[in-house]
């Protein structure tokens, strides 16, 4: 299992070249949502005064997301806006707020985070926060959900298989445990 981390955890990350000069600091993670992954990031300037930036910088210019920031090997790696977060697909790539929903019907909760798995090549979305349904059972505020490579998304509600109930985890460690047994799950239904 690679890292897994929160969407909103890397906002507001600086953006470091590899000779050690912060260039901007992510502003929103931006996602391909028919691939599941991480595209890319748009950047604010450094400072509490500084607004959005005009550039932003595509997954492919990363060298390394760690836990404190998001490593370039210099700005020539930034890009433009549009180039990195095209405004049409980013209306509808937004899950936040949305329902999730099984496959059976059942009501799990509303999503407040997206869980990505950081590996050595790309970040791709592993699970959800999310805030659970009051039928679901669990009286945390939040609990996270694996994703399966293939779900449903419309405006309102996300879509997922049932036994996608049964892998609900309280904290990131768990979720780290059940993804492999999910995706297992999964995958044998699926032969």
């Amino acid at each position: 299992m690679n890292a897994l981390m929160l969407a909103s955890d890397i906002t507001r990350r600086p953006v470091v070249t590899l000779g050690g000069e912060a260039v901007a600091q992510v502003k929103d993670v931006v996602f391909d949502g028919r691939a599941g992954r991480v595209s890319g990031f748009t950047l604010s300037g450094r400072g509490l005064f500084s607004g959005p930036l005009r550039q932003a910088l595509p997954w492919e210019a990363v060298t390394s997301l760690g836990p404190h920031a998001v490593m370039i090997h210099d700005d020539t790696a930034l890009k433009p806006r549009d180039e990195v977060a095209d405004p049409a697909e980013a209306a509808h790539g937004n899950v936040l707020g949305a329902r999730v929903l099984t496959d059976t019907g059942t009501n799990l909760g509303h999503i407040t985070d997206v869980v990505i798995e950081v590996t050595a090549t790309q970040a791709l979305v592993a699970g959800y926060e999310i805030t659970p349904a009051k039928a679901s059972g669990h009286h945390r505020q939040t609990v996270f959900i694996p994703l399966a490579r293939t779900i449903a998304v419309s405006g309102e509600a996300l879509v997922v298989p049932a036994a996608a109930a049964e892998f609900m985890a309280d904290d990131l460690s768990a979720l780290e445990k059940a993804i492999p047994e999910f995706r297992n799950r999964m995958s044998g239904k699926e032969a």
